[in-house]
């Protein structure tokens, strides 16, 4: 994990968005590799084929609601006031490309699947839930201060959202729903900055 926390706010990145999300997808699919290499079960990393359906359905329950929000939330004109960072203006490559592999693969496969089976062997519950959360939060350090966001507030936002996350991968046993979720609170906010910026840049990393 600590090593996860230095590559994700330390390493040297590829210049390319879509390049970091390649490079992203591929560290977490290799590491998903190596704790199913050494023994833990699909089950404990929320891969197994029977708990898709349960992942899916609770996935599709709590985001679509929340993507319905921000199409609600992008009608408020204070909310349209907030503007994009970065240099990017290929919404689909966004929407297709950098949020599913760079964000919701990379940190879900790492965060909810092995980071999930490997803090639950060292540690109780409660206990295994609460590192993870705050390793979710400072894994979006970095992010936040290319974004010039407030790294406290953005800390304490993905800490919460890690919690949530969680909470969807222990309900339904599968890393589908969380993902989902994830999908859906960041491609949400993605449209939502396409349909209120018009012509501004979108943000490199997670809304």
């Amino acid at each position: 994990m600590a090593g996860a926390l230095w590559w994700a706010n330390r390493a040297p990145k590829p210049r390319s968005a879509n390049a970091r999300a390649v490079l992203g997808a591929g560290v977490a699919l290799s590491a998903t590799a190596v704790a199913s290499a050494v023994g833990i079960s699909s089950r404990k990393l929320g891969l197994a084929r029977s708990d898709v359906g349960a992942g899916c359905r609770l996935g599709a329950a709590v985001g679509a609601p929340l993507f319905a929000g921000w199409a609600v939330a992008s009608s408020v004109p204070a909310l349209r006031a907030r503007p994009a960072t970065g240099a990017h203006d290929d919404l689909a490559r966004w929407v297709l490309l950098r949020i599913p592999l760079g964000t919701v693969v990379t940190e879900e496969l790492l965060f909810r699947s092995v980071f999930y089976a490997l803090t639950r062997r060292a540690w109780t519950p409660p206990v295994a839930r609460a590192v993870c959360a705050v390793a979710f939060g400072l894994w979006h350090v970095r992010t936040a201060r290319l974004a010039g966001d407030s790294v406290p507030l953005v800390f304490a936002a993905t800490t919460a959202a890690g919690v949530g996350f969680d909470w969807l991968r222990a309900r339904s046993g599968s890393v589908v729903a969380p993902a989902l979720v994830h999908y859906a609170l960041n491609a949400g906010g993605a449209l939502m900055i396409a349909r209120t910026s018009r012509g501004v840049g979108y943000p490199d990393g997670d809304v």
